[in-house]
């Protein structure tokens, strides 16, 4: 598995699968969906920064930031929520909550890791619902 991931030659299942990559997208939503976002389909309208919160903090402003946005009509935003280099062990702590986070909101349709060039694996794209 780790020579296939160096190699580049996971796909996205399996890069979730092995928690290389977060993503996720909603029952009934076409994979095109998720591919779309991961190329950039969407400019992203609005964004939350999450360095320097701890867990109880950046739950409640998750779901705020994710109200907030869908009630403005915005359809892609981005979550910064950092690749851990400051926690305990050097873990993305928030990395692993925000899926228990957005998951279940009826507001996501979807959601991945950013490209390299806007932030990679410190970065959540996700795809709102429209109104």
């Amino acid at each position: 598995m780790l020579a296939e991931s160096i190699a580049g030659t996971l796909s996205p299942e399996e890069a979730l699968e092995s928690g290389i990559e977060l993503s996720y997208l909603r029952d009934g939503v076409s994979r095109q969906v998720l591919r779309q976002l991961r190329r950039g389909h969407w400019v992203v309208q609005e964004h939350l920064d999450l360095h320097g919160m701890n867990r109880v903090e950046a739950e409640l402003q998750v779901a705020q930031f994710v109200r907030s946005a869908a009630a403005q009509g915005l359809r892609c935003v981005r979550i910064v929520h950092g690749k851990g280099l400051g926690s305990k062990n050097r873990e993305p702590v928030l990395k692993g909550k925000l899926r228990a986070w957005l998951t279940p909101r009826e507001e996501v349709l979807a959601y991945c890791q950013a490209p390299p060039t806007d932030g990679g694996s410190g970065v959540l794209l996700v795809l709102l619902k429209p109104r």
